[in-house]
């Protein structure tokens, strides 16, 4: 189809002013374009990504701010009326590949709800009804969302053709929805790209053609919602988030798609579950939140209080788990944790013993032939280093506790301890951020202990005002070589594939 971009529905009837309160009107670069969209979230709308191109033929767009001024206009239907929301545009995200980008408005929308993104693909056949603000047959500029029945001739990888039953996509309606109407509930099945234009004014009255073709965005729910979560994200406060662990306990594993996930637990004992993300863009590497404790009401405690250690562990069977240490020396294994919260608690070790009070670090990683990530290295207060294999068969019984390192004066100095893999060994590599800031590798830790070392960062540099560091696939997903560092002023950095050897690169994620 050699058709052009579709810059109102012709031959489509006026909507009133209850329908489609997610419509949204784009004014870009003051009159210079005008394109429809859709409201996804109150800080997002859904729309074209040749809307913000140069050549709308050839809709490249680079993530950030617009490159012209760009207003939204959003629940008003009649764009004469004062009703709805005015917003600038701050920022657009494209979706690689397809003329979809998410752009993020200045300010949240109130008092309309957004349009779900469909999750089930078109059928060939299928009636969708597409809306915009774009030209008419008569009218230049209209002042009306228009609305029209248009049926789905093919479906294609990313995008489908349709034909109006007895309109056009016109200029002006590029990047509005088409939309899935069904037992009362409307889903956004694809945005408008391209179009023959047949009927709508200014095109040659030879053109009769009322075909075109729209970007599908029913495959694209989970790129949406990792777009929408970013402002969230950002807003928590990072510079209270005192442990993090990670693991895959929204779903996932090595390899898929969907990347690792994060727990946090706050300084007011509220503890956060953040789901990883689908893309591998470093800077986001997560796509949604779940609380999984939250913090005391006024005179109330919380168990969460007392955690001085967590780390995250696979015990098989479903999603990952989670060790805890305690302030009073107990050691509690969670085999399972979800959105929902916390399952399968066991008690590796009673409160007010003798031996676990003294333990400062821990770390789960799979340092034996056991290949379940359920090893438990620990750091203790007189320097030395143990190894609990195996924890789903043998606990922390002191007659399988493998002692790596005795008393000591240097290990007393680890600050932060992170089981990774850096090195592509057999078993796991450990990564310590010493107390001035030194960072180091130890490759391959099993039952006989290190096996060498390397230094990533030197004393009282890159690492110096590094509080919090963890390690997972955040962002490859192929294996645990990316490290988050929450830093002193509250900053968030990952290391994509950190490994010894050259400068590592950090990227910023908050901050």
């Amino acid at each position: 189809m050699t058709s052009v971009p579709a810059y109102a529905v012709a031959g489509g009837t006026a909507t009133p002013g209850e329908a489609y309160t997610f419509a949204v009107k784009l004014d870009i670069g003051d009159g210079k374009r005008s394109c429809s969209g859709a409201l996804v979230d109150k800080q997002w709308v859904l729309t074209a990504a040749s809307c913000f191109a140069d050549d709308p033929k050839s809709p490249k767009v680079t993530e950030g701010a617009p490159k012209w001024k760009t207003t939204a206009t959003v629940g008003r239907a009649d764009l004469t009326g004062t009703g709805g929301t005015v917003a600038d545009v701050t920022q657009v995200v494209p979706y690689a590949g397809r003329d979809v980008v998410m752009a993020q408005l200045a300010k949240p929308v109130s008092g309309i709800t957004p349009v779900t993104v469909a999750s089930a693909p078109p059928a060939q056949g299928e009636e969708l009804k597409v809306i915009g603000f774009g030209r008419t047959k008569t009218e230049w500029v209209p002042d009306k969302l228009h609305a029209a029945a248009f049926t789905v001739d093919a479906v294609q990888d990313g995008k489908l053709e349709i034909t109006g039953k007895s309109a056009a996509v016109c200029p002006g309606d590029t990047g509005g929805p088409a939309l899935r109407e069904s037992g009362g509930r409307v889903a956004v099945v694809a945005v408008n790209s391209t179009s023959w234009q047949g009927g709508c004014l200014g095109t040659d009255p030879a053109e009769t053609r009322t075909g075109a073709v729209d970007a599908r965005v029913d495959d694209l729910g989970a790129w949406v919602q990792q777009v929408r979560y970013r402002p969230v994200f950002a807003a928590a406060p990072w510079a209270k988030a005192t442990h993090l662990a990670s693991g895959y306990f929204t779903g996932g594993s090595a390899g898929g798609t969907r990347h690792m996930d994060m727990i946090v637990r706050w300084n007011d004992a509220e503890v956060t579950l953040y789901q990883g993300a689908d893309g591998k863009d470093p800077r986001h590497p997560f796509a949604a939140e779940y609380q999984l404790a939250e913090p005391p009401k006024a005179g109330k405690t919380s168990i969460w209080q007392h955690a001085k250690q967590i780390t995250g562990a696979s015990f098989g069977g479903g999603t990952d788990g989670l060790v805890v240490r305690w302030g009073d020396g107990e050691l509690t294994q969670y085999t399972h944790v979800d959105a929902k919260g916390f399952h399968g608690e066991k008690q590796l070790a009673k409160a007010k013993n003798t031996t676990w009070p003294h333990a400062t670090q821990i770390t789960a990683g799979r340092y034996s032939a056991n290949q379940q990530r359920d090893d438990l290295l620990v750091t203790w207060d007189d320097g030395r280093v143990t190894l609990h294999p195996d924890l789903v068969t043998n606990g922390v019984a002191d007659k399988t506790r493998k002692l790596l390192v005795n008393k000591n004066t240097t290990w007393t100095h680890a600050g932060q301890i992170s089981a990774g893999e850096f090195t592509g060994k057999k078993t796991m590599d450990l990564l310590v951020r010493w107390s001035d800031g030194e960072a180091t590798l130890y490759p391959g830790v099993d039952t006989a202990g290190f096996h060498g070392e390397s230094q990533l960062f030197k004393p009282k540099t890159d690492w110096n005002d590094a509080i919090v560091v963890n390690a997972g696939a955040f962002v490859g997903n192929e294996r645990m070589h990316d490290v988050l560092v929450r830093r002193a002023n509250g900053t968030l950095g990952i290391y994509p594939a950190l490994a010894p050897g050259g400068k590592p690169r950090e990227v910023k994620i908050v901050g």
